[in-house]
């Protein structure tokens, strides 16, 4: 199983480009099952994530040609049977996406339970309510989830809570639905204003995505489009955290700063130079860093899928940081692996206090999930010494060649397949 092998020590220099947002990205490639016609999507990351969404449309009888790295055509048409193969799905946890269209086209659908990172129970009763709401019925048996409606009817949706993945799945399964359905307590994330963008492009009628409610007119018919995704917001403020814990100077390139304004604020809480400019940041450290307090938010808060890579910076700040995230049960788990580092954290519940050290030392440490993962990169990047980072796959779910990038900008870091020196010390 391929490992990350990192020599730490070395300032990040240059200029790294931004890939699409993987959010965005996983959420439109489901979305073409609701289009008539063979849609062209371009800036799509070249991730495992997008990987698992295309084989389960080929899979169903879609049709999928990669005109190049980022960019494929996909022609749904072809699709006859509602039901995703169920080891894909298990794979991944955006395959819950496909609830929402293939009921949204079909009238029904038998998806798995969706897998993906072990972040705790993420329960899909949000997303079952909104389909009940519209008219499906559901039923689960033997980890499928399989829903029926005779027809799709407007209705009023209610959250009980932030869901990113409801509001989504709500949006899919009203687009096409008769009549007007609003959507209350609305997730308000930037990929969710791009697939409205995307589905509006089609030919959908949706109003006040990005804001707490969502009014979609169903229509009859989409067309299809050529659209390019956004650029992922996560990827640049995980590049900028990696800047400033390496005490680097870092153009990031094809962003949207507005989109990053909680992580630029942040950054800049605890001494770290952001630059802005209409298309990129400038990220460069010249002080020492400074503790912070921080708590994750629903956006336009600070996004939980960046506290692992902040927490792994404030390692090494100056005093004593209190950081709260309450989203997922197991967002803490990359903590233990810190620790193994040198790291000064400790954990009661959703809360961490962390006791900056003067720094981190090399040591070989295991990727829980994604966001975990990515932190112990820019953890190994920080450290003295090498290293080793196992599980890699977790990372390039949502990651595009992120050992190339960071060697674009001098970090020392290779993928190798088997760790000479372990096998040696067996």
């Amino acid at each position: 199983m391929d490992k990350f092998v990192i020599n730490g020590g070395f300032p990040l220099k240059g200029e790294v480009v931004i890939s699409g947002a993987k959010n965005a990205a996983v959420a439109i490639v489901a979305a073409t099952i609701l289009s008539d016609e063979p849609c062209v999507l371009e800036n799509v990351p070249e991730i495992s994530d997008i990987g698992i969404c295309l084989k389960i449309l080929y899979e169903m009888g879609a049709g999928v040609r990669i005109i190049d790295k980022n960019t494929m055509r996909i022609d749904t048409r072809n699709i006859s049977d509602p039901v995703v193969p169920y080891e894909l799905a298990r794979s991944m946890r955006a395959s819950s996406y496909f609830l929402g269209t293939l009921l949204g086209r079909f009238h029904r659908a038998d998806v798995p339970m969706p897998g993906g990172c072990d972040l705790g129970d993420r329960p899909i009763d949000q997303h079952l309510k909104a389909f009940n709401a519209l008219g499906a019925k559901h039923t689960i048996d033997g980890g499928v989830v399989s829903l029926r409606a005779d027809s799709l009817l407007g209705n009023q949706i209610y959250f009980d809570f932030n869901t990113v993945g409801g509001t989504i799945n709500a949006i899919f399964a009203a687009v096409k639905a008769d009549g007007l359905t609003v959507i209350e307590n609305a997730a308000k994330e930037p990929h969710i204003v791009d697939l409205a963008n995307f589905l509006n492009s089609m030919g959908a009628d949706i109003m006040g995505a990005g804001t707490d409610v969502i009014k979609i007119r169903g229509v009859k018919r989409l067309k299809g489009v050529t659209y390019a995704i956004i650029p992922d917001q996560i990827e640049a403020g995980t590049y900028m955290v990696a800047a400033a814990a390496t005490k680097g100077d870092v153009f990031i390139k094809n962003v949207i700063p507005k989109h990053l304004e909680s992580i630029t604020a942040k950054l800049r809480k605890v001494g770290v130079t952001v630059e802005e400019f209409d298309e990129s940041v400038h990220v460069f450290v010249e002080g020492p860093l400074m503790k912070t307090t921080l708590k994750t938010l629903p956006h336009p808060g600070f996004p939980t899928d960046m506290q692992p890579q902040f927490s792994t910076l404030l390692t090494v700040a100056d005093g004593a940081s209190i950081v709260t995230d309450d989203i997922f049960d197991n967002r803490f788990r990359y903590v233990s692996e810190l620790r193994r580092m040198g790291a000064d954290i400790t954990v009661d519940g959703t809360t961490a206090v962390i006791q900056g050290v003067s720094g981190l030392t090399g040591a070989t440490v295991r990727a829980s999930d994604l966001r975990a993962g990515a932190a112990l990169v820019i953890a190994g990047m920080m450290a003295s010494g090498t290293t080793v980072i196992e599980n890699i796959f977790h990372i390039e779910r949502g990651y595009e060649n992120i050992d190339d990038k960071l060697r674009g900008l001098g970090a020392d870091i290779k993928r190798v397949t088997d760790y000479e020196p372990i096998r040696k010390a067996i």
